[in-house]
């Protein structure tokens, strides 16, 4: 029989009864995967930007509203610092009340509400393909208004992050678009968000590329980077281009100053565990109260009014502190009080399930850990150590250091800091990375029981060729063998063993079809002629082939498509059968990846071999 043997520890794997779709035409490799929807998305992001920035500045004006209302009984949308209210204990109730209302809306409205703003829209990208209720956009800015505008102390970025979010989700909704297009709109409307408030383009793409997109191509890098750059136009026309905190720009830092910021970005990765901690042992205490979590916030309020008469600077979102912070205007005493009632209130407030958002509050740790530091190594100028602080409490805790590097600059535009911001940052991320498992984002969507895996790598499918896992020579059968040949191949006792399939190849080699067990026994049931050749038997029968140049991701998806566990490979010049691929062959691609990942060997050897 012309039977050829397989390669040594080779299985065909699998059979599949699916007759699979002829093989297409291999398309021509590039690059970049992206076409000309790129523009489509690019032309959509001019409107979600602007989109964006309208609800961020809305958001932002319903704050002061809030607070203007709250504590000085005013109606107006300027802005107004809490703690130079006149209240006293009656301020006590001022968040207590606050937050009732925001349970409330939660019990009664949308669950969504709760929580900080981007873990939820980082759940809507991976789990809810991308798509945002209305009345979640219109209830997330409003409830983090009340919070934050009765005291709460929390950021506006969050909630502006899914308010964004949820504006270029809504509008993608209108069109025909894959999921992964509504999401790049989605992340297009939080970034502009975020650029939109602090005059941040550059990390707030940064920070879709890091936090939000799960992905680095030019079909979503594009487009979110039009919408945050229209978001930023939008706030120089309203506003102009000041940064936020404007800094005089600092001497370049020494070496021995540089390893001081490395340093402090270890500390920094030490305080972002700690406060992640706290925020989910909060958490964990409300889980354990025999009280519908309702009532939570009620409780995280209350805490909140009662830090707020120890220490009224921290309540709100307090840019105010973080100015002080970077000028140098605070003393270490003031900020060392503001820093343990502002993580206390904060990770309780946090826990309780009230809504806002944490950059802010990060910045403002940071910043005071960062001041504090300097003290110690150069009490003459504490802002920088400030500046490096805010940043690395950002990076380390949102771990997205290559954003909070460009926060701080594009805050302050102090050039100087740059290689200041780079070590910090890069020392609180590496330190985070080793010391938890997951950040404060993630863990509360791990606690929903979703995984999420933070690294982007190079899939190995689009870089291995057909023939580097083809399994070869590949063993066939011959056109001209009867049915009779074919059921007595498959189940005479005396033969080897056999595999599952194989593929049927005319006299001069080319591949005409597949016959597979499952099909001599169709056919014996069948009583289909035993003398009928297979050339006939297999007459108009679809099927799907490969080339062993191809990539095996494309191969990939066309088996899992047409749910093919077997494919013919040949040779593109002469159409010849030159290997078999079957689905555990596929694995071979993650076993390799593996073993390029965990394998160690030294290539140069200094000394000889004992």
């Amino acid at each position: 029989m012309p039977h050829r043997q397989p390669t040594p520890g080779f299985d065909p794997g699998a059979d599949s009864d699916a007759r699979p779709t002829p093989h297409a035409t291999t398309p021509q490799l590039r690059d970049f995967s992206s076409d000309r929807r790129l523009l489509v998305l690019a032309a959509m992001s001019l409107v979600v930007g602007t989109g964006g920035a309208a609800a961020a500045w809305g958001l932002i004006r319903l704050i002061n509203l809030v607070s203007n209302l709250a504590y000085f009984g005013r109606w107006s949308a300027a802005p107004v610092s809490i703690a130079a209210n006149t209240l006293g204990w009656w301020s006590v109730l001022l968040p207590v009340g606050g937050c009732l209302v925001i349970g409330l809306m939660a019990r009664y409205a949308s669950e969504k509400i709760r929580g900080h703003g981007i873990p939820e829209a980082i759940e809507a990208i991976l789990i809810g393909r991308s798509r945002i209720q209305p009345r979640v956009a219109i209830l997330k800015p409003l409830s983090s208004a009340i919070s934050i505008g009765t005291g709460g102390p929390f950021g506006s970025e969050g909630p502006i992050i899914m308010t964004g979010g949820a504006i270029g989700s809504l509008f993608a909704q209108l069109f025909h678009l894959s999921n992964a297009e509504r999401k790049t709109l989605l992340v297009a409307g939080a970034a502009a968000g975020m650029s939109a408030t602090f005059g941040t383009p550059v990390a707030a793409i940064l920070l879709a590329v890091e936090l939000l997109l799960f992905e680095w191509k030019p079909r979503s890098f594009v487009p979110v980077t039009v919408a945050a750059i229209v978001a930023a136009a939008w706030r120089f026309w309203a506003v102009g281009n000041d940064p936020l905190f404007a800094l005089a720009a600092h001497p370049a830092l020494s070496g021995t100053a540089l390893m001081l910021c490395a340093v402090l970005g270890v500390c920094a990765g030490f305080a972002s565990g700690a406060l992640t901690a706290l925020v989910y042992g909060a958490e964990d205490l409300f889980e354990r109260l025999p009280i519908h979590w309702m009532w939570w916030p009620l409780i995280g309020g209350l805490v909140v009014g009662l830090g707020g008469l120890i220490e009224p600077r921290a309540l709100g979102v307090g840019y105010e502190n973080i100015a002080a912070l970077l000028q140098g205007d605070m003393t270490a005493g003031s900020a060392a009080r503001l820093l343990v009632v502002k993580a206390v209130i904060w990770s309780v407030a946090l826990g309780s399930g009230t809504s806002g958002g944490v950059l802010a509050p990060l910045l403002m740790m940071g910043g005071v850990i960062g001041a504090l530091f300097g003290v110690v190594v150069s009490p003459g100028d504490t802002g920088i150590w400030a500046l490096v602080g805010m940043a690395a409490m950002m990076g380390g805790t949102m771990r997205a250091p290559l954003t909070a590097l460009m926060f701080g600059l594009e805050l302050t535009h102090d050039i100087n800091a740059l290689m200041p911001l780079a070590v910090g940052c890069a020392t609180a991320h590496a330190t985070t990375v080793l010391l938890m498992k997951r950040s404060i984002l993630t863990e509360k969507i791990a606690r929903r029981g979703h995984h999420i895996v933070r690294e982007y790598v190079v899939d190995p499918f689009e870089t291995m060729r057909v023939s580097d896992i083809m399994a070869k020579p590949a063993e066939s059968v011959p056109a001209s063998w009867t049915v009779r040949d074919v059921v007595t191949f498959f189940t005479a006792d005396e033969a080897p063993r056999r595999h599952k399939s194989y593929p049927v190849t005319d006299g001069e080699g080319h591949v005409i079809g597949i016959v597979s067990r499952a099909d001599t026994l169709r056919w014996m049931l069948g009583e289909v002629a035993p003398e009928r050749s297979l050339a006939d038997q297999l007459a108009g029968q679809e099927l799907m082939t490969g080339y062993e140049d191809e990539l095996v991701g494309h191969l990939a998806d066309r088996m899992a498509a047409t749910d093919t566990g077997r494919v013919p490979i040949l040779a593109r010049a002469n159409g010849a059968l030159v290997g078999l691929v079957a689905r555990r062959d596929l694995l071979r691609v993650r076993a390799s990846a593996r073993r390029h990942e965990h394998e160690r060997e030294a290539l140069i050897r200094v000394l000889p071999r004992r």
